[in-house]
């Protein structure tokens, strides 16, 4: 009876630690803002650091700053340009995806299938975790030696 209990208390808490957090369009804005923000600033930071680097003049900053722009505008233009066809691409992928899982639910039997669907979906977390860990060692670490003062 212990054991059943403390399963039980487990599996809850379990539940509990595994609910998604609901995230309202106010938090979404703010966490938009805060990314603009910081881009902003590295931008900032890597001009100043060009600019000490090369010894630029206010002119060549001038113009590097308008080349910036310049490229920045022609990419957005670019991936808008090409937003439709990426939204097709994903549409035919949902629907392969839907078509696979109705095939596979006619070959397997109930319970193959949702093992089969469990399988997929741990295989699924798992990768997503892969890409989280891999952008995470893609961040920059400090390993330059503390200057002497």
């Amino acid at each position: 009876m212990k054991k059943l209990v403390l399963a039980i208390a487990l599996i809850g808490i379990g539940g509990f630690a595994m609910a998604q957090q609901t995230v309202t369009p106010e938090d979404k804005q703010a966490r938009r803002a805060e990314m603009h923000q910081k881009r902003q600033q590295k931008e900032q930071e890597h001009m100043d650091q060009m600019q000490k680097d090369l010894n630029l003049t206010q002119a060549q900053v001038a113009q590097i700053k308008n080349l910036h722009e310049t490229r920045k505008s022609e990419m957005k233009a670019d991936f808008d340009k090409h937003k439709e066809a990426r939204q097709a691409k994903m549409e035919d992928m949902k629907a392969k995806r839907a078509q696979m899982d109705a095939d596979m639910k006619k070959i397997l039997t109930p319970d193959q299938y949702d093992k089969w669907q469990a399988d997929r979906k741990a295989k699924m977390e798992q990768r997503r975790v892969a890409m989280k860990d891999r952008k995470m060692m893609k961040k920059p670490m400090d390993t330059a030696a503390p200057e002497a003062k």
